[in-house]
């Protein structure tokens, strides 16, 4: 072997040995995660106040989890961006804008790395700890670690050819030097270099990059430093329920690893495959189980499109039909307990998240029904197969998932008794499924099946949590600018009534839904509304479901709705198609929305008589 290609040998083997103990330390962070609080349920009612500082260091373990998933991700291409890049056609212009918008995002990357690192000295000379005398410092290194690498990243990913990567690699030099340089731009008008990040966005550069660098670009033209950013996305690690989301996540993401997911279809087909639409009716409701745990309505397209798509051309539905069914059935569920956006909408809003799973209950119920009446519709139309219904098979099905059947009574059940926080109900919940899928089914080995599902799970949740790290620091910068107040101003002006401003609203989520994520959506937006709902007495429970029953519409909304690009991408089909499939579903969700939205007591009567 020639000395280059040992040279290179030994470098790949570096390379891999380094990404194996990144993922090691997410995992790991995750894991004690799950540890924490599972100790503290048992400690806290023997040892008064429980394990001290377990809480603190939990959330910091949440920010080691959120930046370093957030790196893996990079790694792995899988930073959640903008979909319309794919309308470039392939050659040497989508070449070219794959390096610019690469070299945009690591420009933002490297001054919130310079952000970051600001914040991490301002905490060390301040002498701050979390608790047992461990420094802040030390888990805050995380940030500018996280970005820097991210940054390098974007650049190795912009191009295969080392022209490309070299042109990328201007915008760390570009970052660096606006992140160190105070009041650089304060007398440089924001809105060309705002749109310049607008337009990475566009040609594919990562939202995060989107809204952290409007961020930074508006501090730094007031003639404020990026550190004012970090210390808002720092911020965001020490809110008491959002440990809550990585766990809640994990298990999901066990419960993909095993064969839940075949256990369950056997049992709705078992309940309901004798109805006319049984097939249809099963997906929908397996769809929706699933994406209550994973969050992202994406991953439900991509793990059960497999299963499910050939299940329903089998039963004899119509192809159009099946696309748009599942297209569709991927963001079902967001609105049942405890999927993430409403923990992320009560963290926000600050509104109690267990009135929050309650208030989601009829309005979800109700999207869940319209979607599996059209199944049932194109049974009765197609005379597409059902399944001959027997009571023998109904109890073997029900006896072999009943495990996975009792976890939302579970969740439900800890929750409400009042021994378990919210975060420690997730923990429980991720142990629950760990035990159900590891030991009783034996679906996989504990090491190998749990290193797998922490992995992706981690991948997922820096996707989100660095979308949201970056969001608190813009919106901090818009509510320092008056922004809400403006707002209301305006519309004490120019809306006369309540039912207009509902009205408004849902054109105005939808357009949020199609063009930005749920999660960057709720961070960035829920501030901006909830003074002017209040100013229209609009509970903000009731709120709150109305965002998410629109953003969850949004999925599907042409052009750039991700339901849409990701079935593209799953099932093989042209856009134009899965538009066309998934028209008459919008529709019908649509009209599920107005109800929602116009009566208020299919969100709030449940919650008021458990009050």
């Amino acid at each position: 072997m020639s000395d280059s290609a040992s040279a290179a040998a030994v470098s790949a083997r570096a390379v891999r040995a380094l990404g194996g103990a990144e993922q090691a330390v997410a995992n790991l962070a995750l894991a004690a995660m799950v540890v924490l609080p599972l100790a503290e349920i048992v400690v806290r009612p023997l040892v008064a106040g429980g394990i001290p500082g377990s809480i603190p260091f939990v959330q910091h373990f949440t920010l080691w989890v959120g930046f370093l998933g957030a790196a893996l991700a990079a790694r792995e291409g899988k930073l959640i961006a903008l979909a319309t890049a794919t309308f470039i056609p392939e050659g040497q212009v989508r070449r070219g804008t794959q390096v610019f918008a690469a070299g945009v995002g690591a420009a933002v990357s490297m001054i919130l790395a310079a952000g970051a690192w600001d914040l991490m000295l301002l905490d060390r000379d301040d002498g701050t700890i979390i608790a047992a005398g461990v420094p802040v410092w030390i888990a805050q290194i995380v940030l500018p670690v996280s970005f820097a690498v991210i940054a390098g990243r974007l650049v190795w990913r912009a191009s295969p050819a080392w022209a490309g990567r070299a042109a990328a690699g201007l915008g760390i030099l570009a970052g660096l030097w606006l992140g160190l340089s105070a009041g650089i731009l304060a007398e440089v008008p924001r809105w060309p270099l705002i749109s310049l990040v607008l337009a990475a966005a566009v040609l594919g550069a990562p939202i995060f990059t989107v809204l952290g660098g409007a961020a930074v670009l508006l501090y730094l033209g007031d003639g404020d430093l990026p550190v004012l950013v970090t210390i808002e996305t720092y911020s965001l690690a020490v809110q008491p329920h959002l440990p809550a989301i990585p766990l809640f996540t994990l298990a999901g993401f066990i419960l993909a690893q095993g064969r839940a997911s075949e256990r369950l279809l056997r049992v709705f087909r078992a309940g309901v495959g004798w109805i006319p639409g049984g097939t249809a009716i099963v997906c929908v409701l397996l769809c929706a189980f699933f994406t209550v745990f994973t969050g992202g309505s994406g991953v439900t397209i991509l793990a059960l499109g497999g299963l499910l798509f050939p299940a329903l051309l089998k039963d004899g539905y119509r192809d159009r039909f099946s696309l748009g069914l599942l297209t569709a059935s991927g963001s079902l569920g967001l609105l049942f307990p405890p999927a993430m956006p409403l923990i992320l909408y009560a963290i926000v809003a600050q509104v109690a998240p267990d009135e929050l799973f309650v208030a989601g209950i009829l309005p979800g119920l109700l999207l869940v029904g319209l979607t599996a009446a059209w199944g049932m519709r194109e049974g009765v139309k197609t005379g597409a197969g059902r399944h001959d219904f027997g009571w023998p098979e109904l109890r073997a099905a029900l006896w072999n998932a009943k495990w996975e059947l009792t976890i939302p009574f579970v969740v439900l059940g800890v929750l409400f008794s009042g021994f378990a926080t919210l975060v420690e109900t997730a923990a429980f919940t991720a142990l629950y499924a760990a035990v159900v899928q590891g030991l009783i089914h034996r679906d996989f080995t504990l090491g190998r099946g749990l290193y797998t599902a922490f992995s992706e799970c981690v991948v997922l949740v820096g996707g989100v949590l660095i979308i949201l790290g970056v969001a608190v620091g813009f919106t901090a910068y818009l509510n320092d600018a008056d922004v809400p107040f403006l707002i209301v101003e305006w519309a004490d002006e120019h809306i006369g009534s309540r039912l207009v401003f509902l009205l408004g609203l849902n054109v105005f989520l939808l357009l949020v839904g199609c063009l930005m994520d749920i999660f960057s959506a709720i961070f960035v937006v829920v501030p901006l509304v909830v003074p002017v709902a209040e100013q229209f007495d609009v509970d903000l429970l009731h709120l709150g479901i109305i965002f998410i029953a629109n953003l969850e519409l949004g999925f599907l909304t042409p052009p750039v709705g991700l339901n849409l690009f990701l079935a593209s991408y799953r099932f093989d089909r042209p856009l134009l198609e899965v538009y066309r499939a998934s028209l008459p579903l919008l529709a019908i969700l649509g009209l599920g929305v107005l109800i929602i939205t116009y009566a208020p007591w299919l969100t709030l009567g449940l919650v008021e008589w458990l009050r």
